[in-house]
């Protein structure tokens, strides 16, 4: 959009009309003093003859008629396709005998939402929410890994050469042809829902005591930074569903809500932790042993935590939602 006081902008155009249809300057001159063309001088002109101050606007440039736009018939098979199959463009294309980009621009006209904006399942608009103030809900998930066996594994070493020391790991049993179980250990997560700010832990097993046990130091650490948890969500593991992990909330005074069944989506801030911590620490660089990589575990989660921009935080860390938290500037 130009300038407010650029040569042709709407007071720039006035000025041009009013020089040639009130004060009978010859459109050359206009033109030279205006630095246009005559063609454009006679159409501002014209325009003020006709619609006065008013038609000095800009215009949409949006043609009359389309007669190579694209058949309702075709239309209406695209958006068929993309409500049935929640395919993308590229497939809807080759599917129908079309070019991807004409099926894009028919799904936009039509303002169909981005199939990463869907529920695969349903084929509904995901609800997004994020509850008011921090504490009012902390998503707990566990996400299972693997250990890395000493000298890395198959990301360092390649596929064959990393099986075989996988081979060599203390503990590993043969379950199918030949093929060694890789021992694991479980990622235990507890993220807040206004901040985002989050805590793990390493824990050998997923069983409800592990579960519950750690559950008492974030709730512990978030207390600390002064965030009063007053619900926790999860998923329908066997660990949140005992009687000891109930009872262990009811006593702190913290509601327990579960997502539902086969919709981890519900849960989904902490399922977009589990897959950041992945990318940037988990699989960042080619650890050469499971405890490199643990070691790495807390200054990664200090920089998420007080550095990481965060794109739903507006480019900021989830420190900057909760005032006064201990080491904030460090």
């Amino acid at each position: 959009m130009p300038h407010r006081n650029a040569p042709l902008s709407e007071t720039g155009r006035l000025r041009l009309a009013r020089c040639v249809v009130e004060e009978r300057w010859p459109l050359r001159r206009a033109a030279e003093r205006f630095q246009v063309s005559p063609t454009t001088a006679k159409r501002w002109a014209d325009r003020y003859r006709t619609d006065g101050p008013a038609g000095m606007t800009d215009r949409s440039s949006r043609p009359h008629h389309s007669p190579a736009r694209t058949s309702q018939r075709t239309e209406r098979r695209v958006v068929k396709v993309r409500t049935l199959r929640r395919w993308g463009p590229a497939r809807i294309a080759f599917l129908l005998g079309l070019n991807p980009a004409t099926v894009h621009r028919v799904l936009t006209r039509y303002r169909l939402a981005r199939l990463t904006h869907l529920d695969r399942a349903t084929g509904r608009v995901i609800r997004r929410y994020e509850h008011e103030h921090p504490g009012d809900l902390v998503h707990v998930d566990i996400k299972k890994l693997g250990n890395i066996p000493d000298g890395g594994g198959h990301r360092v070493l390649g596929r064959h050469a990393g099986t075989r020391n996988r081979s060599a790991m203390p503990g590993v049993t043969r379950v199918r042809r030949g093929e060694p179980r890789l021992g694991y250990h479980y990622l235990h997560n507890a993220v807040d829902d206004h901040s985002r700010l989050a805590y793990t832990e390493i824990l050998p097993d997923e069983t409800k005591e592990t579960a519950t046990a750690f559950w008492s130091r974030p709730h512990t650490w978030f207390t600390a930074q002064g965030i009063t948890v007053t619900r926790v969500l999860t998923d329908n593991g066997s660990c949140y569903r005992s009687q000891l992990w109930r009872d262990t909330l009811t006593t702190a005074g913290i509601s327990h809500k579960r997502t539902r069944p086969y919709r981890p989506q519900t849960n989904g801030k902490v399922e977009r932790y589990n897959r950041t911590m992945l990318d940037e620490w988990a699989y960042a660089r080619p650890y050469r042993t499971e405890t490199e990589r643990r070691e790495a575990l807390p200054a990664w989660l200090h920089t998420y935590n007080h550095h990481r921009g965060h794109t739903a935080l507006g480019g900021l860390p989830p420190t900057s939602r909760v005032p006064n938290l201990s080491g904030q500037y460090t």
